[in-house]
């Protein structure tokens, strides 16, 4: 066969392979059916554990009787908020609780944009690698298992102590002194989540031009003033748009954290709403309280959330939902 004619036989051959395609993709791409199947198990999963638990904030609103249930228990209207308010520890732990979860939010969030920084810095793959691989590995270890080795660390007799006894200094009960345990909370805190946290910006660092850089190196910058003039600004609305996100839980300072290192001892500068929601409500099956607490603390969260949703539509070009 001459050559001009196989061109053609090939050229139709691609052209139809090219009309299937397309057509599969047409067929797929118009209803989006696929994308929509594969939400299914997360919203039944959502509404399952999510929604249907919420017909329990009505416990919120009655004196609540388990031997009566929901149905059977009396209406008291607003009693257990102002009750709950009229409590003498209520603002003791509202103070603790907001504290606590701003240090970490506000320290947290310094520590992964630095560390996200400086290791953008890093030109050597492998080190890279195995720096990000040790720092991220303490997200995925639960507090059950730090708690026991903070406690090792940082009691009276632990590794933490004697070193400060052997440079001279006194030691220092971390966990039962009311001026270090807020901080010990934060510390461990940032110490935990700072490396996952860094994922975000060291991705909105990967956006920023190359070129800007080396324009500011021909004009003579020096690595901070780069740092200072192109780098943070080229991520200064993904750190907008996470602070936002975190204003939501400012109310939550971490109750696994918390529950697995508090002591009685320091209540007056470790009790958090989650802890105290969980003694009221559960412990002294005071439920009827405890969903109060609990209800308003979600209620203040969600007004936060839409707060810093409209903040973040209006100062960046990003938004949350």
């Amino acid at each position: 066969m001459p050559a001009e004619g196989i061109l053609p036989a090939a050229l139709r051959s691609y052209c139809m392979k090219k009309q299937k395609t397309k057509k599969k993709k047409l067929v797929w791409g118009s209803s989006q059916l696929s994308y929509y199947l594969m939400t299914v198990p997360g919203l039944i999963f959502i509404i399952l554990f999510s929604y249907v638990p919420m017909f329990g904030i009505v416990m919120a609103f009655q004196d609540y009787i388990p031997a009566k249930g929901i149905w059977g228990s009396k209406f008291a209207g607003m009693e257990n908020f102002a009750y709950m308010f009229s409590m003498p520890e209520s603002f003791r732990i509202f103070r603790n609780t907001l504290c606590i979860a701003l240090g970490k939010i506000v320290f947290g969030t310094l520590a992964a944009i630095i560390f996200s920084i400086l290791l953008n810095e890093i030109r050597m793959k492998l080190f890279k690698k195995t720096v990000q691989t040790i720092v991220y590995l303490p997200h995925f270890i639960s507090w059950v298992i730090l708690a026991s080795v903070i406690k090792n660390m940082l009691n009276v007799d632990g590794s933490v102590n004697h070193i400060l006894v052997q440079m001279g200094a006194e030691s220092v009960n971390f966990l039962g002194d009311n001026t270090y345990f807020p901080l010990m909370l934060i510390f461990t805190d940032v110490w935990k989540e700072f490396g996952y946290n860094s994922i975000v910006y060291l991705a909105a660092l990967t956006s920023i031009d190359p070129g800007l850089y080396e324009a500011a190196t021909i004009d003579g910058a020096s690595w901070w003033q780069r740092v200072v003039h192109v780098t943070l600004p080229g991520i200064l609305p993904i750190i907008f748009l996470m602070s936002a996100m975190n204003l939501s839980n400012i109310l939550n300072a971490g109750f696994d954290q918390v529950y697995n290192l508090v002591t009685p001892i320091v209540y007056e500068s470790g009790d958090i709403l989650d802890t105290w929601i969980y003694r009221i409500g559960l412990i002294s099956r005071q439920y009827s309280l405890g969903t109060a607490v609990g209800l308003l603390k979600s209620v203040v969260g969600l007004i936060l959330m839409l707060g810093a949703n409209e903040m973040a539509k209006r100062y960046t070009d990003r938004k949350i939902f």
